[in-house]
């Protein structure tokens, strides 16, 4: 029987990059997944078809989390489809870097809006809804602990993330749900490559203990533990994903 068999996870955020690596991995490991997108529904559409190819089940939910009649509809949908909710991955983000001269108002309000706003809803909709034993994993990131130009809106929110995270554990606690957080380093992904010139990129990677930075892989397979039961005993925590990065 495979670890996750019969369990039922929602992965935002999960149409590409880390997040769909994840959802593969844990249809792979035997749970129903739910696939959510905001904007892209056919690359949605062939991560699902990906996983129903292998004889697992998945689904894909539209939402736009930094909407909390969005967020709401994206747990009843799933209960609907699957009948219940064992895990959350809050994989879904927005990063807009700029130095702090530029930044606008919409620039703030939008990741704000997605990376706090969405996944505090997020898991007050899980305490709701998820089912006893449960597994909640929220993303935060690396460069939190660096002192990064053009980082600060995005490394704030998610500074915030990590609190939601340690303040709620004991909330979740009495249902026996562990919540905790992952804060990747630099990782192969479309949205880390965008706009950084290939020297930037080796600067990166020479900023950690291996010379390489991080595959989407090597995050996931953090998150399988997470969600396992074998970390029962691990909540309230930010692991520090990142091969040495600080």
């Amino acid at each position: 029987m495979k670890i996750l068999e019969g369990k039922v996870a929602i992965i935002t955020g999960s149409s590409r990059g880390i997040g769909r690596v994840v959802a593969e991995q844990l249809a792979d490991l035997g749970a129903k997944v739910v696939i959510n997108y905001s904007s892209n529904r056919q690359k949605a559409d062939e991560v699902v078809a990906g996983i129903l190819k292998k004889g697992r089940k998945a689904v894909a939910l539209h939402a736009d989390l930094s909407k909390l009649s969005d967020v709401k509809e994206l747990f009843t949908k799933t209960i609907e489809a699957f009948g219940k909710v064992d895990i959350l991955i809050n994989n879904a983000g927005l990063m807009i870097t700029k130095p702090l001269s530029d930044v606008t108002e919409d620039d703030f309000d939008k990741q704000f809006a997605v990376n706090v706003k969405g996944t505090f809803f997020a898991c007050q909709q899980a305490l709701q809804h998820m089912e006893n034993n449960g597994r909640i994993v929220n993303f935060s990131t690396s460069v939190a602990g660096q002192m990064f130009p053009t980082y600060s809106v995005y490394a704030g929110t998610k500074g915030a993330v990590e609190q939601f995270t340690r303040q709620l554990a004991k909330e979740f606690g009495s249902k026996q749900i562990t919540i905790n957080a992952v804060a990747p380093g630099p990782v192969n992904t479309e949205l880390f490559k965008l706009g950084k010139t290939e020297q930037q990129i080796d600067a990166m990677k020479k900023m950690n203990a291996f010379g390489r930075i991080g595959e989407p892989e090597d995050i996931a397979n953090v998150i399988e533990f997470l969600v396992s039961d074998k970390s029962q005993w691990v909540t309230g925590q930010t692991l520090r994903v990142n091969g040495g990065f600080i």
